[in-house]
């Protein structure tokens, strides 16, 4: 079930990633602060439609209790949003979601798991594959280049090549780290409450930070945000698939799940024409190889 679950979150982030790259506006100053707000809003709509069909018990101690784990996962979103306005998704993804395996790693040293050798193999295919779509999109990147040009100091190339993803992916893989001991090894939480919690935690976020719009002067009309909602639907979708992902086994969920951006990259292929390299199509195999080998192992 948990391995059903981590693919559910693979596709429904995927398809997540491309709605987010559609509807990203560079000349925005608060675009990415537009989009928090909105998937905070859903998910504190789908949270609640939640809490009162399956009738589960929550209190405010618990969204307290698993306030650091939505803290970390929030302000990584919001820094990869913000990301955007510098570097084109496909070459922010790859670099934001090496996360998924720097937490394994984590996960092996800190609790001792024992893992065969092909799971080691399917991380390591995973990983360079993820590493080289990163190097690639970098040198191919039109935006990248112009961006180059037009800010080539270090400061600028250090914020556009590293700071944001970068910080991302530190941010977001502590955050898995810290989900998979309250889900998983440490059992903190259960996966219902945790789901609530960090769904309503964004919801304060979203009244936060339209309060703060509006004091800036600054209207946000959701009828013409429609690839936003599209975005923060799916990725509604996929948070809720994501929890039931890590409290099954988190250590091989958490490199599947952060690998998404590869079926971002593959519909953007398809339905924003842009083309995949041979270089490319290799580096998506070797991740795609990595997945089914670690899907192989749990059968």
């Amino acid at each position: 079930m948990w391995l059903l679950c981590a693919f559910l979150t693979f596709i429904s982030w995927g398809i997540a990633d491309l709605f987010y790259k559609i509807g990203n506006k560079s000349n925005d100053k608060y675009n990415h602060l537009k989009t928090g707000l909105i998937v905070g809003l859903i998910m504190g709509i789908h949270a609640t439609f939640y809490l009162l069909l399956n009738s589960v018990k929550i209190e405010f101690i618990d969204i307290l209790k698993y306030l650091p784990v939505s803290l970390c996962y929030i302000a990584s979103m919001v820094i990869g949003y913000k990301g955007l306005k510098y570097l084109e998704l496909s070459i922010a993804s790859p670099i934001q979601n090496t996360s998924g395996v720097i937490t394994a790693l984590l996960l092996l040293i800190f609790f001792k798991e024992k893992l065969s050798v092909y799971c080691y193999i399917a991380f390591f295919l995973i990983f360079v594959g993820i590493f080289i779509l990163s190097k690639i999109e970098l040198n191919n990147s039109k935006t990248a280049r112009e961006e180059f040009n037009k800010r080539n100091t270090f400061g600028n190339i250090l914020k556009l090549t590293i700071i944001f993803p970068l910080t991302y992916c530190l941010i977001d893989g502590m955050g898995t780290f810290l989900d998979a001991i309250y889900l998983d090894y440490g059992q903190i939480i259960n996966e219902d409450t945790a789901l609530i919690a960090y769904e309503y935690t964004f919801l304060v976020y979203s009244f936060i930070t339209y309060i703060y719009l509006n004091i800036k002067g600054e209207k946000l009309n959701l009828f013409k945000e429609k690839t936003k909602i599209f975005a923060a639907l799916f990725e509604t979708l996929g948070q809720f698939f994501y929890v039931f992902a890590m409290a099954g086994f988190s250590v091989i969920a958490a490199p599947i799940v952060g690998s998404y951006c590869i079926l971002s990259m593959i519909l953007s292929r398809i339905f924003l024409k842009e083309i995949l390299t041979k270089k490319e199509y290799f580096a998506i195999f070797l991740v795609l190889m990595g997945i089914l080998i670690l899907g192989i192992l749990d059968i």
